[in-house]
């Protein structure tokens, strides 16, 4: 099998809220969610992307994956929260992830360039890269931005779905299309420069159609969305459409393949009991809009319902099968597993 280098998880958010069993849920394992360190050396995880996200204050009680069950749907949006609010939550998931290299042995290693990376493909290190999962932690100011990229921040999303002072996200919705709001902020446009600047990667996956195309007219970098779908498979606000991935394309960027049931599935359910038919039908819809250089995977373990076949991370192997026994050959394989990633990275950050 070939080793994976993935788009998006949330595990840093498994850890948050449970602080108390963090040697459990990293070190050991304790059956529960997508991922840990055994888990990951048995699946073949290489690295990826480990996203700081902000919950929602009054999510508690809502049960956001059974109200996707029944499509059609439109959930509504949080309410923006406050920098003030978001910092201290970013921070201490911040910290999870810097104790997850401390604790790992040297299993694990944070990294900030691309040579990095390849320095642990070939050595069996698994990567981390400090991602935000929407802007909350920044002010306008962008001075925390700074301080995040001095800790080791390399990659951030503008907006989850729900609205931050920088632009607006796409609420989930099906059948639905990215089309649901206003762009980008005059913060948000000064956002995505600052970060050029930096050589932030700017990750496109929660945000809507407009804020999309403002990142796309500013943006000197490849334009990414590293956990997303294609729309003309499945009507989902948060999958992409032809013309946003032509404009992925034409920037030579990237998009990785998530594993959400509701946005794999072309009837947007929620439910786990699929097949490999739709995840492959989105993977060759995304191959052939933005070339096999382009395309790769994009989990969105312990964030997400994952296909049954698949289930956590020691089901990679199986979803190799999958794509091989559908006609994808090694040099494919070998793409779509790390090598588009690695190379996304080196364009992004330099070497």
């Amino acid at each position: 099998m070939f080793p994976v280098f993935d788009g998006h998880n949330d595990i840093l958010l498994r850890l948050y809220n449970a602080p108390e069993k963090r040697d459990e849920i990293w070190l050991t394992g304790e059956g529960k969610g997508h991922l840990d360190l055994p888990r990951m050396k048995q699946g073949g995880f290489a690295g990826g992307f480990f996203a700081v996200y902000i919950p929602s204050p009054h999510d508690e009680g809502i049960d956001y994956m059974q109200l996707m069950e029944n499509p059609p749907f439109k959930l509504p949006l949080p309410a923006l929260i406050p920098a003030a609010d978001a910092l201290p939550v970013a921070w201490a998931m911040a910290n999870h992830l810097f104790w997850m290299e401390r604790s790992s042995g040297g299993a694990f290693k944070v990294i900030r360039t691309a040579a990095e990376a390849r320095a642990n493909m070939e050595t069996g290190v698994i990567s981390g890269i400090l991602h935000m999962e929407g802007a909350e932690a920044i002010g306008p100011d962008l001075d925390a931005l700074h301080a995040f990229h001095a800790m080791g921040l390399r990659s951030i999303g503008p907006v989850w779905s729900r609205p931050t002072v920088f632009g607006n996200g796409v609420p989930f919705a099906f059948p639905s299309g990215p089309d649901t709001g206003e762009g980008l902020t005059e913060a948000g446009k000064r956002l995505i420069r600052e970060c050029n600047a930096l050589k932030i990667m700017v990750d496109l996956s929660h945000i809507n159609e407009k804020g999309f195309d403002d990142v796309a007219a500013i943006s000197d970098a490849p334009l990414v969305a590293t956990h997303s779908n294609a729309h003309a498979i499945t009507q989902s606000s948060r999958n992409l459409t032809d013309r946003q991935l032509a404009v992925i394309a034409e920037s030579k960027g990237m998009v990785g393949l998530n594993y959400a049931t509701s946005f794999l599935r072309r009837d947007g359910k929620q439910s786990a009991d699929m097949g490999w038919e739709e995840v492959l039908m989105h993977l060759d819809h995304l191959i052939e809009k933005l070339g096999e250089d382009h395309v790769g995977l994009g989990s969105d373990f312990d964030g997400a319902t994952i296909p049954q076949g698949i289930t956590d991370v020691t089901g990679l192997p199986a979803l190799q099968k999958a794509m091989m026994a559908h006609g994808y050959d090694e040099a494919l394989m070998k793409k779509l597993c790390s090598e588009n990633w690695l190379k996304l990275l080196e364009r992004t950050w330099g070497r």
